[in-house]
Order: C-alpha cells, then structure tokens, then sequence
C-alpha cells in the first residue's frame, strides 16, 4: 500500500495561509466574526456569567506566573515595562482597599494574589540582579502620565451609591487605570517590533483576561439584564464601566492577532508591522 501520509494537508496550516492570503478588511470581519462566535459559545455554556470575571482573574495570575518563570528561568526582564507592572500593582492596591471597605468576595482573594505575585516582579526588576537586564530606555511611558488622567476622569464619573465619595471615586480610579495599565508594555513592543516569548505569552494572558471581563458585561445585555440595561441608562458611571472594558480589549486585540498567527503558523515568534499597538 503506498503511503499517502505526505498528501494529507494539515487543516491548522491551510487556514493559517488562507488568511494570511486575506487582505486587512478581511481579517478584521472574520476577526469580529470570531469573536461573535465565541461570544455565541461562551452564552450557551457558562450559566453563571460571574464564572468569566473568575476566568479573567486567573489568566491575569498566570500571566504574572509565566514573568515570574521568566525571570527565574532567565535571569532576565527584557522586554518587559516597569511602568506596567507598577500601574498593575496600583490599580490592584486601590481595588484591594475598595473591596475590603465596601464589600468582598472571591474577587477580592484573587486580586490579593495578583497584587503579591506583581509586587514580586517589581522587586526583581528594581531591587535583584536582574534589574541589570532592565531596558529603561524603552519603557518610555511614564506612569504618571496615565494616573493623572485616570484621576480626573474618576472624579468625574463615579459609582452612586450609599458609599463615602473617595471610596466611589478611588473605585473609578481603578476601574479606569486598569484599562490602559498596559499601555506602557504595549509601547515597548512597538519599539522592538520582535517580541520576546515569555513577555508574548504575558500580553496574550492579558488579552484573554480582558476579553473575558467584557464578555461577562456583553453577555448580560444579550440576555436582556433588566437591571444592567436600566443601569447603563441611568447615567454616566454604568457607561463607562462598560466602555473600559470594551476599551480594554481592542487595545490588546491587535497583539492577540499577531500573537495567534504567529503560533498558527508554527514559527512562535512573534513580528509585528507597522502600526501595530
């Protein structure tokens, strides 16, 4: 019998170079498409929309877990921004402080090990043998200029509860930041264009966090939340809650893309063009 084994065309290779082939309109409706779909599977399977807030938690946690294998395996921080991780640490401080004041649960645990596990990149990037592997020079975007905006916009919009006003506000502040924590990390990956593994795999657990967090608000306005729909037209907080994390997710979608297809077409490394981020 004779081997036919090399005819047989691997399904993942031919849909990596079918949209390889596709234009950048293309990628981007087929991209829509799939998160349509995924959003689709998503309302079907997981009845207590809750469980994705947990999922988004954990995939931030293992994307701090794969920096810290990083940095134990390497002995290197290359690539990743400073400004990131202490942006990360201050919005989950300020969450922290929020929910043990206001109210706290399974969420409030999880953050207190992501607080932990970034207080501990921090650490090796400023205060170890590694830091020497810090490329200061790359991490340009300083966080103040990313906190100081996110502090106006919370004394602007901001939850109307029975709470005290800097509990309100410092809980807006939080919400804000962490949407464009990652801003600084992104930066640095437009100046290398070549992203390092461990830091690609760090990004994509972020974007996978994010999308996460928005399908669970996405998700309740399919089904007709009574009480979230009344929300979002009762004033500007709602709205803009929902728009962080809208916001969250498209700035790392471009990064997930490139992240994919680079895996999808067995190279792991991942090359962004121009543009990108």
């Amino acid at each position: 019998m004779a081997d036919v084994t090399g005819k047989v065309k691997d399904p993942v290779l031919v849909l990596a170079r079918w949209l390889r082939n596709r234009n950048a309109r293309e990628r981007t409706m087929l991209g829509v498409l799939g998160g349509v779909l995924l959003l689709l599977l998503l309302w079907r399977t997981i009845e207590d929309h809750d469980t994705l807030f947990v999922l988004a938690e954990l995939s931030h946690f293992a994307g701090i877990a794969v920096l810290a294998f990083k940095i134990h395996s390497r002995k290197s921080v290359a690539g990743l921004s400073l400004q990131t991780q202490l942006l990360t640490a201050i919005y989950l401080s300020v969450r922290l402080f929020c929910s043990f004041m206001m109210e706290y649960d399974i969420h409030t645990v999880l953050d207190a090990l992501t607080l932990l596990a970034t207080c501990i990149i921090v650490y090796c990037m400023t205060s170890t043998e590694v830091a020497l592997t810090y490329q200061k020079e790359q991490d340009k975007v300083k966080s103040y200029y990313v906190v100081v905006p996110c502090v106006v916009l919370a004394l602007i919009a901001h939850p109307s509860t029975s709470h005290a006003f800097p509990f309100r506000a410092l809980w807006s502040f939080c919400v804000y930041l962490e949407a464009v924590s990652v801003l600084p990390q992104l930066r640095m990956i437009q100046k290398s264009k070549v992203v390092e593994r461990f830091t690609a795999h760090y990004v994509f657990a972020l974007g996978l966090s994010r999308f996460m967090s928005c399908a669970h608000w996405l998700l309740q306005i399919m089904e007709g939340n009574k009480y979230l729909l009344q929300a979002l037209g009762s004033g500007l907080w709602p709205v803009m809650v929902l728009l962080s994390e809208i916001v969250q997710t498209f700035i790392l979608a471009d990064f997930c893309y490139y992240y994919v297809k680079s895996y999808a077409e067995g190279t792991g490394v991942i090359r962004l063009p121009t543009g990108v981020v």
